[in-house]
This record gives C-alpha cells, sequence and structure tokens, in this order.
C-alpha cells in the first residue's frame, strides 16, 4: 500500500495508460482524482475503483485550469491526456498542429502550475510523471503534430524539474514506444507500418498500458527518491538499434 492516504490526480485517465495507471494506483492505496472528457468512461472507472470525476475538454485552456483548481488538493500528479492527428507533414493545418499542442502539452503545463502552486502553499514536496512518448525521440511519418507536441513536453517537464525541484517536487516523463490504446490503434494498425518498428524492437512486441504504468507508479513513489528530470524509454529496447 505505497499510497495509502495519498491522493494522485490523473489526467486522461478515462482510457488506456491513465486508466490502468489509476486502477494500479488505486490497488495500492492511493484516492485517484480522474479528469476526462467523456464521462461514461468516468463513471465506469468510479464504479471499478471509486475514484473523483471531473470531466472537463482539456483543449480548453480556462476549463482545464478551473479543473485543475477543483481538484486540489493531491499530492502526485500524472499528466496522461493526449491526442493524436495523423497528417503528413505538408498537409499539416495549423487547427489540427494547435489542437494537439493544446491538449498534449499547454493543458500538461497548466494542470501541473496549478499542482505546483498548491503543493508550494502546502510546504512542498510530491512528483509529477508526465506521459509524454518515444515520438519525442524519433520521427514517425505522419505525426508531425504529435512529435513536436511530446518534444515540447519533454523539454518543458526538464525546466518543471529543475525549478520544481527546489520545493521538493519531482518531475520525470515517461517516454513509450508504441502502446496498444485506442488512440495507437489507429495510427498503428497498417502492419505495413507497424512491422519496420516491431522488426526493429529487440523485445519484439509492443508495449501494453500495464508496462507504462507500472514504471508510472515508481517513479512517484518514495523508491524513486534521487530520480528527477528524466524522460524514461518504455520502448523495449527499440533505441538500442
Amino acid at each position: 500500500m505505497k499510497f495509502k492516504d495519498k491522493t494522485v490526480l490523473i489526467t486522461g485517465a478515462g482510457k488506456g495508460i491513465g486508466r490502468d495507471t489509476a486502477k494500479l494506483l488505486a490497488g495500492q492505496g492511493a484516492q485517484i482524482i480522474a479528469l476526462s472528457r467523456t464521462a461514461s468512461d468516468l463513471d465506469s472507472l468510479a464504479d471499478e475503483i471509486g475514484s473523483t470525476s471531473i470531466v472537463v475538454d482539456l483543449a480548453d485552456a480556462d476549463a482545464a485550469r478551473a479543473a485543475a483548481l477543483q481538484a486540489m488538493p493531491a499530492d502526485y500528479l500524472v499528466n496522461c491526456a493526449g491526442i493524436n492527428v495523423l497528417q503528413s507533414f505538408v498537409d499539416v493545418t495549423v487547427e489540427a498542429f494547435d489542437l494537439v499542442h493544446a491538449v498534449n502539452t499547454r493543458s500538461a503545463m497548466i494542470v501541473a502550475q496549478e499542482f505546483a502552486r498548491e503543493r508550494i502553499a502546502a510546504g512542498g514536496g510530491g512528483a509529477i510523471v508526465n506521459v509524454s512518448s518515444i515520438s519525442s525521440l524519433v520521427g514517425f511519418d505522419d505525426h508531425a503534430s504529435y512529435c513536436a507536441s511530446k518534444g515540447a513536453m519533454d523539454g518543458m517537464s526538464r525546466v518543471m524539474a529543475n525549478e520544481l525541484g527546489r520545493h521538493g517536487i519531482r518531475v520525470n516523463c515517461v517516454n513509450p514506444i508504441v502502446t496498444m490504446t485506442e488512440l495507437a490503434a489507429r495510427a498503428w494498425s497498417d502492419p505495413a507500418k507497424s512491422g519496420p518498428v516491431l522488426a526493429r524492437m529487440p523485445i519484439g512486441r509492443f508495449a501494453e498500458t500495464g508496462d507504462v504504468a507500472s514504471v508510472i507508479a515508481f517513479l512517484l513513489s518514495d523508491e524513486a527518491a534521487m530520480l528527477s528530470g528524466l524522460a524514461v524509454p518504455i520502448d523495449g529496447g527499440f533505441l538500442v538499434r
């Protein structure tokens, strides 16, 4: 029960990595505050783990800040909300680029700002894990907006680790390879696209949501007390080849 009597705020908690992280941490004693734009996903999660639900469209900056304020206080934060719009680089639209950044990067900044302000006012301490992607390091076809948003998240997280570390708040990223969520299935269902990536992975499979959730839980825990400012690949050895 590593997280007994602790509260964890998780964005994007309705599906995928965020949902499995919520379930894992709840099983280790945490009270979960779950943010998502889909009420039915939050309702089913609450039925499973007794989480507190906040329905919000994180693409709306004002709504994201209001939801973050409503969620306080919390001991830990996991920024997991994310979207993708698949377009070749020459076809990327301003609207798609701005939307992907608004959800993937800007909302993480806004929620983390309010979390950090509350933690500092309470005397400091706590931890943040930002769910980035191996796409911050690799230029996958049709992922210009997504890769840019995750590269920005990595850079922002290093600044967060630097500035917030002075208040005892640790900040790390996890950078998974393709993880089998609904979002990933839309991008990687074509064997012609997924095959070369799998062939480069020594482990020979894409990640499952639980693979990522377990690393997030470790980085939040006191066992990772000296880890901050990292971008942790969860990639089955993809980057070594």
